[in-house]
């Protein structure tokens, strides 16, 4: 019997791999070592848990630590930490709270996830400043926003965290001062999209501040206000999202080799440069379908699939992990902000492209059904060979399904005229004629001719 499939981290990539090598592998012993107590739950709807669409942490979760352990068969270890691993010897020292302990793999999958990213400013440590990352972050969040007495607080970061948790926030009543260090938020969406979330968070209240650097959070022990390069402003509370970083240092110790995004390197079967170590989910690098390079964009689809895909090569049928196009949308009060590929002309000619792009307008539905709402789209291409780069688009309906036309486009390399050509679905309650991705198409072949 083979020896056993060892996994170190518990949520989407290490319990899909868990899960999928089961399937595959009735017999073999697969062993899952979490050191925290929830496994399998959804990070993404942690803002609504704490704005209150979300009733409890519960609703999160998947699949429960006791389906995997009494319907799955799996050696699932929560309060486990994997704190080393001899390579040389195949063996992964576990610390728990009753002892230490050497456990041997035959195969290992390390997916470690990432921790948020705490910026270099002063004042992190005092009480009512949060980062989200974590299922107990998001319900010390939520207690600390319904028992405590708070009229305001600050948001750092205009990112996914940082545009989601100031939409939570005001739900509660409070006052929201976003902090935006760079010119937009959402900078990776694009210019105009940025722009129109920007707006957009000003009409719902919230105060947003652009090219404002924190320099730090000031209290006596709590935190009273967050002074910057063009003053102070005084809040209760504070919350840091100013992205994650890999939890490589694990992997780093026991040679394997790291990418240059942080994360660790691994090949078209999520194995790393050590026989028999795979990565999967945030703590690894994937390969960009546009670039074909190397990348880390931790999203939970990507996790889930190279979880999946791991559990089946190491139960005998190699399997890739898949490529990723950094394809995303984040809810910003009544708007939808979406994007895909290679958004911004700067990256695209660093990666060896010519980049051509197009801004347009178009309603989301036919112009004489009630109810739709104009779409604003950008799409880039490469003037060379023709290709679709990627695309963004922000507006009050349909922008989900229509980003994901275009990512399917990225990833079968299709040009310009293909999307433009696309037989795409139409009725008025749901898309012009001339869906807004076809029009854009259309108007984007035009400038490459």
């Amino acid at each position: 019997m083979a020896e056993p499939f060892v996994i170190v981290g518990g949520d989407a990539a290490g319990m899909s791999a868990a899960s999928k090598a089961r399937r595959e592998a009735p017999d073999r012993e697969i062993v899952v070592l979490e050191r925290g107590e929830w496994v399998s739950y959804g990070a993404c709807g942690l803002p609504y848990y704490v704005k209150g669409d979300v009733e409890s942490l519960e609703d999160l979760v998947a699949v429960p630590p006791e389906k995997f352990i009494d319907e799955r068969d799996i050696d699932l270890r929560t309060g486990h930490e994997g704190i080393a691993i001899d390579t040389d010897a195949g063996t992964v020292t576990v610390r728990s709270d009753e002892e230490t302990y050497e456990q041997s793999y035959g195969d290992l999958l390390i997916a470690t996830g990432a921790r948020a990213l705490e910026p270099p400013i002063d004042g992190l440590d005092l009480d009512g400043v949060f980062t989200l990352h974590s299922m107990d972050a998001g319900a010390e969040i939520k207690s600390y926003v319904e028992n405590g007495d708070l009229d305001s607080v600050a948001v750092i970061g205009g990112g996914y965290v940082g545009i989601e948790m100031a939409e939570a926030f005001d739900a509660h009543g409070l006052d929201v001062t976003l902090f935006e260090m760079l010119p937009q938020v959402l900078s990776t969406f694009g210019e105009s999209v940025g722009e129109a979330v920007g707006e957009h968070l000003r009409e719902q209240g919230v105060d947003v501040r652009l090219s404002t650097r924190v320099e730090r959070l000031a209290g006596d022990g709590t935190i009273e206000a967050v002074e910057t390069e063009d003053g102070t402003v005084s809040v209760d509370a504070a919350l840091v999202g100013a992205g994650v970083v890999p939890n490589a240092e694990l992997a780093e110790q026991a040679g394997v080799e790291l990418g240059e995004t942080g994360a660790i390197a691994t090949d078209e079967y999520g194995r790393t440069n050590v026989e028999n170590v795979y990565a999967a989910g945030d703590v690894a690098e994937m390969t960009h379908t546009v670039t074909g390079e190397p990348d880390h964009v931790p999203l939970a689809l990507t996790a889930n699939r190279a979880g999946r895909a791991i559990g089946q090569t190491v139960t005998g049928t190699e399997t890739p992990v898949g490529e990723i196009a950094g394809t995303a949308v984040v809810k910003a009060f009544d708007l939808a902000a979406a994007r895909t590929g290679i958004t911004d002309e700067a990256e695209a000619r660093q990666a060896g492209f010519e980049p051509v792009s197009v801004t347009i307008n178009a309603p989301s539905r036919a112009h004489y059904y009630p109810g739709g709402d104009e779409l604003e789209l950008t799409m880039v291409a490469d003037r060379e060979t023709e290709r679709v780069l990627g695309a963004s688009i922000v507006g009050r309906e349909g922008v989900a399904k229509r980003i994901d036309t275009v990512a399917t486009a990225l990833h079968e390399g299709m040009t310009v005229e293909d999307v433009e050509y696309l037989d795409l679905a139409y009725a008025p309650p749901f898309s012009p004629t001339w869906d807004p991705v076809l029009t854009t198409a259309k108007v984007l072949n035009g400038q490459l001719e």
